[in-house]
């Protein structure tokens, strides 16, 4: 059963249900609001708290981020909507982007002409290839067989320039975002300017070098790849929990269990089992982490849920730690990945009060320092008690600054399950296929981080592309979505 399209009659309100209360459910209920008076919005979230994995939590103190803390300024959808909120003011950038790799013992500079970590040769490599490795890398090979419609981040680039290029450079940086595997992920959709650069053939090394950004003029730093907001990227949500219209209501601890189709719309089934509400829609956003959105669209859209439900997700975990400024050694840059190569615990390190002024200026004694840990499969390594992955990051900390390190302050364990998308081989295919069954479906859309992309900017896009289509489904005749 497929609902009709609402006839719109003046002075009569639509009601839109959007599930799931993270980034991308705010920025879609925000857009629904702005739409006036005839419509009405109800967000529900399954948690006591909304900002899914952006959050703020006092550690030593202060208020600082323990969950996304940047996001990519080359592209729009983020910095706008801050502006739009009335926080232009507090866009900032990086005071430096200076990273290096931790392998082999030591700390490498991650090389600036890189492509997706892949180098345009092996100058600035340093020690982080051997010489071996390096000769590979020169020695590019090419690739015997298709790449479309896809092939893994792995098996493409380690056969074209060598297994060490995938493990000290490429999956780092994929880790980094992903918390996946480069055997498993997809070229198409985690690296799409390298999939291009496959597909039309020719050298790799070459199209990193074209790749490059040439160097700024004398006296300018040149164009910010990246943004954070004064005092955190968790006071995002925060600024759109205010920016919401009357019309929008926000239920937390709400958790959704079902859609069904209705007469003229749809109905969500809510509560537990034994204190069980319908409510009432016009139409539904589906806003959730894959698996949650596979079980809702099962009886709305079977194949977008079967896709959804199959795609696998990663666990991670930040840990926050306050260091007492006295006997911390100097930490230069911003920080460090690490190859899972190496056997590590910790995955990444942000020397917070380097890379963000704000994080610096929080206190003259104390060093904000967080480390990521938790890569695809890993997820039995983060049950382990706070105090004993605390300690870990402490002494590995140590080890890749070539120091003992005193006791933190204060610490913060936040963990995140399930909460990181897998874009395995075929993901563009498969989510195509998912997105085009919902579509089949007047009435219901879906956004998020499984779809185009995980970050920031793209989950925002997503947002906003669903409540368009919803508000066009209405007939509201009052799309503002992107204001």
């Amino acid at each position: 059963m497929v609902p009709a399209t609402p006839e719109a009659h003046p002075g009569q309100s639509r009601h839109v249900v959007v599930i799931g209360g993270g980034l991308a459910g705010l920025v879609a209920a925000l857009d629904l609001g702005r739409a006036g008076p005839d419509v009405r919005v109800t967000l529900l979230e399954a948690t006591d708290r909304v900002g899914g994995k952006l959050a703020l939590a006092e550690v030593a103190g202060h208020r600082v981020d323990v969950g996304a803390e940047a996001m990519l300024a080359l592209r729009p959808e983020g910095v706008d909507l801050i502006r739009d909120l009335g926080a232009g003011d507090d866009i900032v950038a990086p005071e430096t982007t200076l990273a290096s790799i931790w392998s082999r013992g030591a700390l490498h500079p991650i090389p600036r002409a890189t492509l997706m970590g892949i180098p345009s040769s092996h100058d600035g490599l340093g020690a982080l290839l051997d010489e071996e490795e390096q000769a590979r890398l020169d020695a590019e090979q090419p690739w015997d067989g298709p790449v479309e419609p896809d092939v893994s981040v792995g098996d493409y680039i380690g056969t074209r320039l060598g297994q060490a290029v995938i493990d000290r450079l490429v999956e780092p940086l994929l880790g980094g975002v992903y918390a996946g595997r480069a055997d498993e992920l997809s070229l198409r959709a985690t690296m799409p300017a390298v999939w291009t650069a496959a597909v039309a053939g020719g050298s790799l090394l070459e199209a990193a070098r074209r790749s490059a950004p040439p160097p700024p003029p004398p006296g300018q730093s040149g164009r910010p790849v990246f943004a954070g907001i004064r005092g955190g990227v968790g006071r995002l949500p925060e600024l759109l929990l205010d920016a919401l219209p009357d019309g929008v209501e926000v239920r937390t601890t709400t958790t959704c269990r079902a859609i069904e189709p209705a007469d003229n719309g749809f109905r969500v089934l809510v509560g537990p089992t034994t204190a069980e509400e319908w409510i009432e829609a016009d139409a539904v956003i589906v806003a959730t982490p894959p698996t949650a959105a596979g079980r809702l669209l099962g009886s709305v859209a079977p194949v977008a849920g079967a896709s959804l439900s199959a795609m696998p997700t990663a666990s991670s975990a930040v840990i926050t730690m306050a260091f007492p400024r006295a006997g911390m050694p100097t930490l230069e840059g911003s920080g460090f990945l690490v190859p899972s190569v190496d056997g590590h615990l910790v995955k990444g390190a942000t020397f917070s009060g380097n890379k963000w002024a704000w994080t610096g200026e929080l206190d003259p004694d104390v060093v904000y320092v967080r480390t990521s840990i938790g890569r695809a499969g890993e997820e039995a390594l983060l049950q382990r008690p706070d105090e004993e992955l605390v300690a870990t990051c402490v002494r590995e900390l140590g080890e890749a600054v070539g120091a003992t390190l005193p006791a933190p302050i204060d610490s913060h364990v936040q963990r995140w399950g399930g909460g990181l998308p897998q874009y395995t081989i075929g993901h563009v295919e498969r989510m195509a296929a998912a997105t085009a069954a919902v579509a089949a479906v007047p009435g219901v859309e879906v956004c998020g981080a499984a779809y185009q992309g995980v970050g920031i900017p793209a989950v925002i896009a997503s947002a906003h592309a669903a409540a368009a289509t919803i508000l066009t489904h209405l007939g509201t005749g009052a799309d503002r979505t992107g204001e």
